[in-house]
């Protein structure tokens, strides 16, 4: 019950944060701009994701964004109007209006609808309404907006709700016939989302079959039927909604549980076989159906028989148990036969009757059995009269090392193993006219309602609406399809992204997470529920259609909205002006992008960044570079200080050549050594490479004797010979920035684990997330950009389930410091790296130990040993622990760790490693 006040006092807290400060990224204006035509998201201030999901539904369905755009009423009925539901819905239309005149002309990424949500407190019991009864809500707003239209209708027609533009929609009728105590009776009845009943059905059509059928109706009801209804739909609307059941209350527990088996639905469904004006033809189709499904439970039974044959406990496929007495018989025995002892009566004498062993036969085959029979009868009536062999028994070595018979000779066993062999295939090929049979019926059964007569009433998914957690707690989204994009999008409260009917389905369809689809909205296919008319306009073009025929307050609504967005956006960037730091010069290195202002030295600024960048990395492998000067003695003395350099950038560039070239173990990382070897495997452009070496050798911390000063003379003097023609710099700076970004990652990742290792889950998760996502930015350009990423989310999820324990045994301590220790660690990191794995990408292996967390937390509710205020707290946690949207949330960066020398970083990762396959904690200096 404390859900709704929690979840909004934590998101009151979390409002006083900075706009856009996500994952220690500097905040940009840009992150919450509207992106072109994009959709817009809403806004969620406190357990209303059920309020987006819906409103975005019903936005894009055209009709009803007309309807609501264009609504108006008299000034005489607004006059006249004196009771306060009247006015209150009034009140919720108009903000409804404004609200649809945001998400067609907002400049926003997304809009806010406190305003409208305000408006529906009345709806609720209380503020602490739980999340169960959202679909009380929805119905409830859904009989605001309809008493709103027919304020508007009862000018011309009173009390005619036929002429309500939302029953038009939204509502259809259905006629229940029946048998009642053995009297037949009737009905028609109005509905507006249907309920279906989820428990026992694997898809849509059998839930809605059930649904609609009950009791014995199957056909024309006869008076000995004492119970029985059938219902048929006479009118559908043009927006159909299904209301699927997904809660049921447990009696044992006291308390609602949410329902989470499968089940599928169709991207179309085809409504006639659901129909009146198809009774006859349905009629016949269930009698047809009927009949099937007992000749498959003949066939299934019958095939079973095959399949578990014996008269004892233990039963086995007749063909199988065939072939193990043919592969008996013809195992050799271990002492040789007499061919005068033919024992084949005495042999077959213990088993069953030959009919028996035949099974049911195919009537197209009775003739060959009967032309088999002779040859069978001749196999047990030949030598009847055979001697009885010896009873003397053997002696241990004389037993054979496999089960074999002990006498039989070659005449007995040519005709054994072809009456065998003969039965084997008989019954292999009656098992397989039974399966073929049942695929038959299967295929009939299937295709049983694709006649083209009842596939004219098609209705196309429009929206499906999911909810992800338990019954008392949990997040609402939805997947919409966009017809002009001709795709679906995911509507995840501010957020909305390109999705695809496999992620809808993983996430709908339940049975495998705790998330499934709770309402499902289908549209006439053929009507488009009031699609535009031009099929070739863009979402774009139709939306400013719309946007310049809304009437001319709506239109200075949008307006004064953009211009308000224009001012805090001036707000904003006076704040980072007056906040923006200045530059120390030992981080000039780790700017990842120059400025974005023009000026007349912003060429030269550019070209001092990628300087820096590369002076950078030369530094770091100067003990590298000065060796190789080293090796140069003799030629610097012979020939001069050009053939010296000549020789060095020869020789160093075949060492790490053939460096790049080596195996990489998991201790050893070549590309953590040198720039270059990272720029090799990566197949840079040679000029980049080339330019690359040439710097270290013009480092200027190369100064350490005559010929080293003289080498980096000569290296810089070749630089300033390179010209703009003849290097793309903003190329060459992409590649310095990029490993940069590696080493940066390599350094979060060895932290992580080397704290990981030493039980600091607070801090190590910190670096582990940050080098996932730097690292995931770098794989996108290559798989040797970055770091092995499934090494980075198996520690990250290992941290992160570690430090949900520590959290967990901290909530549950019941000491007060310690339970808000346990829950500032679920805000401060476990819920910020839940919400950043839980992307469409996600592993089945991070999945799992999510769904591992949420169902621990959700394990608490109810618990006895929980006090008032733990329950409060609890209450506040699961929504933000169960909602996966893109929610604004903020995990501070972690301190800066810089290797002096790729030696330092080497050594460290190659102790790291080693300490991961031994699983011993490792301290490094």
């Amino acid at each position: 019950d404390r859900l709704q006040e929690a979840h909004s006092a934590e998101s009151k807290s979390r409002s006083k944060r900075k706009r856009c400060e996500v994952w220690g990224e500097t905040p940009n204006q840009n992150n919450w701009r509207r992106v072109g035509d994009w959709p817009v998201g809403m806004k969620n201030i406190g357990n209303t994701c059920w309020f987006s999901a819906v409103i975005q539904s019903l936005f894009q369905l055209p009709e009803f964004r007309r309807l609501v755009l264009g609504y108006s009423l008299p000034p005489n009925v607004l006059e006249n109007c004196q009771s306060r539901a009247g006015k209150r819905n009034i009140a919720f239309m108009q903000e409804l209006q404004c609200l649809f005149a945001l998400m067609l002309g907002t400049r926003r990424k997304f809009v806010d609808p406190s305003a409208a949500l305000e408006l529906l407190r009345d709806a609720f019991r209380s503020t602490e309404e739980q999340q169960q009864d959202v679909s009380e809500v929805t119905h409830k707003l859904l009989d605001w907006l309809e008493d709103a239209f027919q304020l508007a209708v009862n000018v011309k027609s009173p009390g005619d709700k036929s002429e309500n533009p939302m029953v038009q929609l939204f509502y259809g009728t259905f006629l229940t016939e029946g048998i009642h105590e053995g009297n037949a009776f009737s009905k028609i009845e109005t509905f507006g989302q249907y309920p279906l009943q989820v428990n026992g059905y694997r898809n849509l059509t059998e839930c809605l079959e059930g649904a609609l059928v009950e009791g014995e109706m199957d056909g024309a009801a006869s008076q000995s039927v004492k119970y029985g209804e059938e219902r048929w739909f006479t009118k559908l609307p043009p927006v159909l909604t299904f209301e699927l059941s997904r809660f049921e209350f447990n009696q044992s527990l006291g308390q609602p549980e949410k329902i989470h088996t499968k089940l599928e639905f169709p991207q179309t469904i085809y409504m006639d076989r659901y129909l009146y004006s198809s009774k006859e033809l349905i009629h016949m189709k269930r009698e047809e159906m009927k009949r099937l499904k007992e000749q498959m439970v003949l066939l299934q039974q019958k095939l079973e028989r095959y399949m578990k044959y014996g008269s004892g406990p233990a039963r086995f496929p007749l063909p199988d148990m065939l072939q193990y007495v043919l592969e008996f018989i013809t195992t050799e025995a271990a002492r040789a036969v007499p061919p005068a002892q033919d024992s084949q009566a005495a042999l077959l004498q213990p088993q069953a009757e030959p009919g028996v062993l035949h099974g049911p036969s195919s009537p197209d085959r009775a003739r060959e059995g009967r032309a088999a029979a002779v040859g069978d009868a001749a196999c047990f009536s030949a030598n009847s009269s055979l001697e009885q062999e010896s009873s003397a028994p053997l002696q241990p070595s004389e037993i054979p090392e496999h089960p074999a018979p002990r006498v039989c000779s070659e005449e007995e066993l040519n005709r054994v193993r072809t009456c065998l062999q003969r039965w084997r295939n008989q019954i292999e090929q009656d098992m397989q006219d039974l399966r073929d049979s049942i695929a038959r019926i299967n295929l009939s059964m299937e295709q049983m309602y694709c006649d083209p007569l009842l596939q004219q009433v098609p209705y196309r998914l429009h929206a499906v609406l999911v909810h992800e957690g338990q019954a008392n707690a949990g997040h609402y989204w939805a997947y919409i399809y966009d017809q002009p994009r001709q795709r679906w999008l995911k509507y995840n409260d501010i957020s909305v992204t390109e999705s695809s009917w496999e992620e809808l389905e993983r996430d709908s369809f339940g049975g495998f997470r705790n998330a499934s689809a709770y309402c499902l909205m289908y549209i006439h296919d053929k009507a488009s529920c009031g699609a535009t008319d031009e099929d070739d306009d863009s979402e774009a073009g139709q939306f400013q259609k719309e946007v310049e025929s809304l009437p001319l307050e709506l239109r200075h609504y949008i307006q004064e909205d953009n211009w308000r967005l224009e001012q805090e956006a001036e707000e904003w960037e006076g704040e980072q002006s007056c906040k923006m730091p200045q530059m120390e010069p030992s981080s000039a290195s780790e700017s990842q992008e120059p400025s974005s202002e023009s000026g007349p030295d912003q060429a030269s600024v550019c070209e001092q960044s990628t300087r820096s960048l590369a002076s950078e990395h030369a530094r770091i492998t100067k003990e590298q570079t000065a060796k190789a000067i080293a090796n140069t003695a003799d030629a610097y003395e012979k020939n001069g200080v050009v053939a010296a350099l000549e020789e060095a950038f020869r020789e160093e560039y075949s060492r790490l050549y053939q460096l790049s070239k080596e195996t990489p173990t998991p201790q050893n990382d070549a590309r953590l050594q040198h720039v270059l070897v990272y720029f090799m495997q990566n197949r840079a452009p040679q000029k980049v490479v080339d330019r690359t070496l040439l710097e270290q050798f013009a480092d200027r911390n190369l100064s350490y004797d005559e010929r080293s000063i003289s080498i980096m003379k000569v290296a810089r003097a070749k630089l300033r010979e390179i010209g703009p023609a003849d290097m793309d710099m903003e190329e060459y700076k992409r590649w310095h920035e990029d490993y940069s970004q590696f080493r940066k990652v390599s350094v979060y990742l060895l932290t992580g684990l080397e704290l990981y290792q030493n039980g600091k889950y607070q801090e190590a998760l910190t670096y582990l997330v940050y080098a996932y996502q730097s690292n995931s930015q770098l794989l996108l350009k290559g798989a040797r950009r970055g770091v092995d990423e499934s090494l980075i989310a198996l520690y990250r999820r290992k941290c992160l389930l570690k430090l949900n324990e520590v959290a967990a045994a901290l909530f549950m301590s019941c000491e007060e410091a310690h339970v808000a220790e346990g829950i500032n660690i679920l805000n401060e990191l476990i819920i910020p790296c839940m919400h950043l794995m839980n992307g469409f990408e996600i592993s089945k292996e991070d999945l799992d130990a999510i769904e591992v967390m949420r169902n621990e937390w959700c394990s608490y509710l109810g618990r006895e040993d929980m006090g008032v205020k733990q329950e409060r707290k609890l209450g506040e946690l699961l929504p933000r622990l169960l909602d996966s949207s893109t929610e604004v949330v903020v995990l501070k960066e972690p301190p800066k760790i810089r290797p002096n020398s790729p030696y330092d970083l080497c050594s460290r990762f190659a102790a790291v490693m080693e300490s991961i396959h031994k699983a011993s904690a490792v301290t490094v200096k």
